[in-house]
């Protein structure tokens, strides 16, 4: 644990009589002028691993949703993330849904959110990333059609050609529950075709790595459709999960009833489940980022013995600040020594079953 004083804790009680996107945007104001104190820099070696060809002194990254138009992602090594997922982007800006749309579930340490991919569009992350440069981190571009687009498959093609190079990876979320063309992807068909026409770009060097993002609501007859297309398509990695519109049991805060992606620890057990299940499908074939409900050390250790190369959060920041993020990482490599693993890259390797 970090014996930092963490002043979080003195500020969440103002910014949760917020509402939840003010309070988030009065965080990227915070952020972007350096106001959030830093987390240490240096990581345990033992939770060194390999993320897209890149060597992370991490495997904890910031989730898609978190920065969705690249004003605070080159700030994200500093509070102790090994990689940052920027997004949902859109080629053209658009709103997304109506507000409210984001609700807090205090009790439940969760949070619905009916977003609809709102994002200033490509023109404008693609200026930020261009001035910004390249962050001393892994770089993830979370992309997304817009909800009018007549041809979702091509919102994908034009964003990859267009922001490959500012990105070390690039996620195709094929998943999300709150807009019109979120799941059109999740035809096994429909998904195949989409990775056909990325591979068909005319690269002028390497390929970008290319993740697919998938959702916890997937039966698993059509889950062992989608990976079996992702496999063959040579997907470099698939992120597991997405939010979950089932409401699980025992949920205890009012907000419980509405519309939307649920997110948080109510999510974990869904998000470790359905990773179970993909390392099984992909026998290793395929690096698996799991995301969904981590909030703590456990968390994320729980991910990587059920498969998961890398784990990403969000949520839980929101309840815990980011100090969290040093208590995950101290946590988690405890938990690596306690069970006499050598590296990260080991634990995930001997799964659980």
């Amino acid at each position: 644990m970090s014996s930092l004083f963490d002043p979080y804790r003195l500020a969440r009680p103002f910014l949760h009589v917020l509402e939840p996107e003010d309070a988030h945007e009065l965080a990227l104001c915070a952020l972007e002028a350096n106001l959030i104190p830093p987390q240490p820099r240096r990581d345990d070696a033992i939770l060194a691993t390999t993320l897209f060809g890149t060597r992370v002194s991490n495997p904890i990254g910031i989730a898609a949703g978190f920065d969705k138009n690249a004003r605070v992602f080159d700030r994200m090594a500093a509070h102790g993330f090994g990689f940052a997922e920027i997004g949902g982007v859109t080629p053209r800006a658009q709103s997304g849904n109506p507000r409210p749309r984001v609700f807090r579930l205090p009790a439940d340490l969760a949070v619905i959110n009916r977003m609809g991919f709102p994002n200033d569009g490509a023109d404008a992350v693609e200026r930020r990333l261009q001035r910004k440069g390249r962050a001393s981190i892994p770089i993830g571009l979370n992309l997304a059609s817009n909800a009018d687009s007549a041809d979702p498959a091509a919102d994908f093609v034009a964003l990859a050609t267009r922001l490959a190079p500012y990105a070390d990876y690039l996620t195709l979320d094929v998943s999300c529950p709150n807009t019109a063309n979120g799941q059109v992807f999740l035809e096994p068909a429909r998904l195949a075709d989409l990775l056909a026409r990325l591979a068909a770009i005319p690269w002028t060097g390497a390929p970008p790595p290319f993740a697919a993002k998938l959702s916890p609501d997937i039966d698993d007859a059509r889950l062992e459709a989608l990976v079996a297309t992702l496999v063959d398509a040579n997907i470099d990695a698939i992120v597991i999960g997405n939010t979950t519109r089932s409401r699980p049991a025992g949920l205890r805060s009012t907000n419980a009833a509405q519309a939307g992606g649920l997110s948080g620890p109510p999510l974990f057990p869904l998000a470790v489940a359905m990773l179970r299940r993909v390392a099984v499908l992909t026998a290793g074939r395929v690096p698996l980022i799991g995301v969904g409900g981590v909030a703590s050390g456990a968390d994320a250790y729980a991910m990587v013995r059920a498969g998961a190369s890398a784990v990403q959060l969000y949520t839980a920041l929101i309840y815990e600040g980011m100090g969290l993020v040093t208590r995950v990482k101290n946590e988690l490599a405890s938990l690596l020594r306690r069970d006499g693993f050598g590296s990260l890259a080991e634990a995930a390797a001997a799964r659980e079953p």
